[in-house]
């Protein structure tokens, strides 16, 4: 399968094309993800002159945008087109995300926050907007029997990629002046948003199943009304909300608390990456043998303990326990972003999967908002508290309420709806 991804042949069928596409198409947009995003994102705004409340602000902000899914799938369909839209609303996406970095030399040093703040919010409504019109193709596209190994193997390889970018461009930042290292990055970024609109433009235009209801509000009630689908989201929506208290913010934790330099940081967020790089592909082949809902089970707990170890801090030296932090941190989050992503494509009806999808993202997007701003607020506010607090104080409170969650509520709310049988992934 890993060969017929990387080498496609030359007649391959419409399917092959779109599985081989949808890898090609990932690696320039992790390029732009992870050279303007996760901690350097974190520097970005540093060097703009923000403080934690507007980090937290901006780090709530994809979350937030998650809403616009819930209007792309009450007019899902008007987007029969869906290869036009999701191109559409990408390039704009990343368009705009590339030219925050010419906030500097455009824009008046007193408005540079706020500018990079109201850009950033645009481009993610795109981001969300096309991305409801991508789950749902990809989802048409990728044979129900292979998923998890196939995204398993996928974002092996985009994570790979993002891996090796994420070092250079803590080494770009290390070894050039601040402000040209951020201009290389965005130089970098502005080739791979060409490259990315080139690989939308390949995808296949498959038909779009539309809903059995006419009703937009009947549309929206089948979720609503799918008790085990909606309890399994709002428990999981809950979640995010609380490790976004923390996790999002580990690394203006490490930039601006703990004094790390870009060199650690971006080593030791390399270092998450590589582990979710391994991780997916090894969460992709359990999930062809377990159901998708226990293995969703049993990655939350390793999220709550990657939070609970920032108290090693008090113990052992700080580079030690943070790399062990995102060491675990990798494989939970790993675990997480397949599983709940299969769970999302794979439990739910075809015909009303957009809206199914449109409801777990604007969920999870309210909390997911909430979380950071509540984390940035809660960093304001312990400013002036000793070092131990504003360190590892928050990550360890916060990674004990979500292993409560995840041992006591999580195993109710997110047990299977019926035993599925051990399947085997067929060759592709």
């Amino acid at each position: 399968m890993l060969k017929d991804i990387l080498l496609p042949r030359r007649r391959m069928s419409e399917q092959r094309r779109g599985l081989h596409t949808a890898v090609m198409e990932g690696i320039p947009a992790n390029i732009i993800g992870n050279l303007l995003g996760g901690p350097l994102l974190t520097a970005y705004l540093l060097y703009l002159g923000a403080k934690s409340d507007a980090i937290g602000i901006a780090l709530a902000i994809p979350a937030f945008a998650n809403l616009v899914q819930l209007i792309i799938a009450f007019y899902m369909h008007r987007f029969e087109n869906r290869r036009l839209h999701i191109l559409v609303f990408s390039m704009v996406h990343r368009t705009l995300w590339t030219a925050t970095g010419l906030i500097p030399f455009w824009v008046p040093e007193a408005y540079w926050v706020s500018t990079y703040i109201a850009m950033f919010t645009i481009s993610f409504i795109c981001a969300q907007a096309g991305g409801v019109l991508w789950t749902s193709l990809v989802a048409d596209m990728v044979p129900a029997q292979v998923r998890g190994r196939y995204f398993g193997i996928r974002n092996t390889i985009h994570w790979a990629v993002a891996s090796l970018c994420l070092l250079i461009g803590g080494q770009i930042l290390n070894r050039l002046p601040e402000g040209s290292g951020f201009v290389m990055l965005y130089v970098i970024c502005a080739v791979a948003t060409i490259w990315n609109g080139i690989e939308l433009y390949r995808y296949p235009n498959l038909p779009l199943e539309r809903s059995n209801e006419s009703s937009k509000w009947k549309k929206l009630q089948k979720p609503l009304r799918d008790r085990t689908y909606l309890l399994a989201t709002l428990f999981l929506a809950t979640f995010i909300m609380i490790q976004n208290i923390a996790v999002p913010l580990f690394s203006f934790v490490m930039l601006d608390i703990v004094k790390l330099n870009y060199t650690w940081v971006t080593i030791i967020t390399t270092i998450q990456m590589v582990v979710m790089m391994f991780s997916y592909y090894y969460w992709g082949n359990l999930n062809s043998k377990y159901a998708t809902r226990t293995l969703l089970r049993w990655s939350l707990p390793i999220i709550a303990i990657a939070c609970l170890l920032w108290s090693g801090m008090e113990l052992l030296p700080a580079i030690f326990v943070l790399i062990v932090v995102h060491i675990v941190l990798g494989i939970g989050i790993g675990g997480y972003n397949l599983l709940a992503f299969n769970f999302i494509i794979g439990d739910t009806p075809k015909s009303e999967r957009p809206m199914y999808i449109a409801v777990f993202s604007a969920l999870t997007g309210i909390t997911g908002f909430i979380g950071p701003l509540a984390g940035g607020w809660i960093y304001k506010r312990v400013e002036d508290s000793p070092y131990w607090l504003q360190s590892y104080g928050v990550s360890t409170i916060t990674g004990a309420l979500l292993l409560f969650m995840a041992l006591v509520i999580g195993p109710i709310v997110l047990k299977e709806k019926k035993p599925e049988s051990r399947r085997t992934s067929p060759k592709m």
